[in-house]
């Protein structure tokens, strides 16, 4: 089986779970994705704002009906019913793709978040696939434990500055910082190879260290919804934005721009 039922289980529990070698014959389609993203970024690439001599820490989003590899990937691979699965849903609908590439030598961390203050989306069933395509160690996911039952969700801000993302008052909880305070943290990571994976839901707070190894480090993710995410008003612009979406509170994303691809 792609997913087992324990593992389907500590995913609910802990709000991730590492799948070993479930992409493995999908990886070279992957990193050809990457490689032409890079070379032709979209709109939404950001560099984030990496100071110079101190690496580079690229990432782009919503490529995947411009890129052929990362349509493959979501249509044909096993992701979308890993996906229903782990989310125990009878369905997969496919919400949109996020690269991520740290070169070597890039001190820049990735800054402990959640990822459904930046969407316009709830529910519980909702699932983000983070896909590796370099052995990664020190330089892997982490994740905090339990984080997607907190009753508040954690202030969402910019990668580039630690800045408000949103101009609101909306009551959020502090962006944690685990590896200084032990209380309420525990924290899981994995040391993986290209076609592991990480299932986490959106609401788990993660995050990862910079890159500074000599080797860079890849990574694709794929995210999906369940039976019951619906669209949701955020107090700004979402991240991503989807420009024109015409939806409203309470709908269920509309399947011509976020296509459901697996059915149980």
């Amino acid at each position: 089986m792609m997913i087992t039922d324990r593992q389907i289980q500590a995913f609910h529990r802990d709000g991730a779970v590492m799948i070993k070698g479930a992409m493995t014959d999908w990886v070279d389609v992957m990193r050809a994705g990457v490689a032409r993203n890079m070379e032709h970024p979209s709109k939404y690439a950001s560099e984030n704002d990496v100071p110079e001599g101190q690496g580079r820490f690229f990432d782009d989003y919503c490529n995947w009906t411009r890129i052929p590899e990362y349509e493959l990937v979501v249509r044909q691979s096993p992701a979308a019913e890993i996906a229903a699965r782990s989310m125990r849903s009878t369905t997969a609908q496919f919400f949109h793709d996020h690269v991520l590439v740290k070169e070597s030598d890039t001190i820049k961390p990735t800054p402990w978040h959640q990822d459904s203050p930046y969407y316009f989306v709830e529910g519980s069933q909702t699932v983000s696939m983070w896909m590796p395509l370099d052995p990664v160690k020190d330089a892997t996911l982490r994740l905090l434990a339990g984080s997607h039952h907190w009753e508040k969700m954690v202030r969402p801000v910019s990668w580039a500055d630690d800045s408000d993302f949103y101009d609101s008052d909306e009551d959020w909880s502090s962006v944690p910082d685990p590896d200084s305070d032990h209380t309420n943290s525990r924290i899981l990571e994995w040391a993986m190879e290209p076609g592991d994976l990480v299932l986490f839901d959106y609401r788990t707070v993660h995050g990862a260290r910079g890159n500074l190894n000599a080797s860079r480090r890849r990574a694709l993710s794929l995210r999906w919804l369940g039976d019951d995410a619906r669209y949701v008003e955020r107090p700004g612009r979402t991240s991503p934005p989807f420009p024109g979406h015409e939806m409203v509170a309470g709908q269920r994303l509309r399947e011509d721009w976020f296509p459901v691809v697996w059915t149980r």
